[in-house]
């Protein structure tokens, strides 16, 4: 049974929004706050969220921020009353799948929800932390909507710092992900990291940086 996350501070469309899509086979976990929706995001076994943004206890950009710095690759679909141009522009830039304003048909909703479901595919290959997003098909690394100039090796390794953020890596591990074709050695693992840093310079990235575990390898983390 596929889940859902519901984070709508309205009682009456709540309800009737958990009935509606239980009614389609779904599994709902209704969150009424950022709190609760927070806890429900990291123990449930979510695929997929319908996003109020304006909540009590703040905006759901919030939420939507800490999914997808998470590297969470879940659909998120907003769900608001506004009506604003910015609004929606913020929201996609953050990440979400698609954005539906109240009043809205139900419909509507249970099509969008479908549709959304069936890009798994689509999903994987795209990879965001913070400012960063990795399209993985396309062997690209964007930032602020332009492509971050890389080289074959240079890719492959920042490919694997996003995709595994936050990990520390080891300069084994390194090796036997991304030396594939057996020519890069020990020694030369700092001069590509090197490399990959003024990459991100160069770019203007200031919030990520790759740094060294003494001993051990590196890792990419936010500043």
């Amino acid at each position: 049974m596929i889940e859902i996350l519901l984070v709508e501070d309205d009682p009456v469309l709540g309800r009737g929004l958990v009935v509606n899509l239980e009614h389609e086979g779904y599994k709902v976990h209704w969150a009424t706050d950022l709190q609760s929706a927070n806890i429900a995001n990291k123990r449930k076994n979510l695929e997929l969220v319908i996003l109020d943004l304006g909540l009590p206890d703040g905006s759901g950009f919030q939420l939507l921020k800490e999914i997808r710095q998470s590297v969470s690759r879940i659909p998120v679909l907003i769900l608001t009353a506004r009506t604003d141009v910015e609004s929606v522009v913020e929201g996609l830039q953050l990440g979400a799948n698609d954005y539906i304003r109240k009043p809205f048909d139900d419909r509507e909703l249970l099509a969008r929800i479908k549709t959304a479901l069936k890009e798994p595919h689509a999903r994987s290959q795209q990879i965001r932390y913070g400012d960063l997003l990795l399209l993985v098909d396309k062997r690209q690394v964007m930032f602020g909507g332009k492509e971050i100039e890389l080289s074959p090796r240079e890719f492959d390794l920042l490919s694997h710092f996003i995709q595994n953020a936050e990990s520390v890596i080891a300069r084994e591990t390194l090796l036997e992900t991304v030396a594939k074709d057996s020519d890069l050695f020990d020694r030369t693992i700092d001069s590509n990291i090197s490399h990959v840093r003024s990459r991100l310079k160069k770019a203007g990235v200031k919030s990520i940086q790759i740094s060294s575990v003494y001993g051990v390898g590196y890792r990419l983390e936010k500043k």
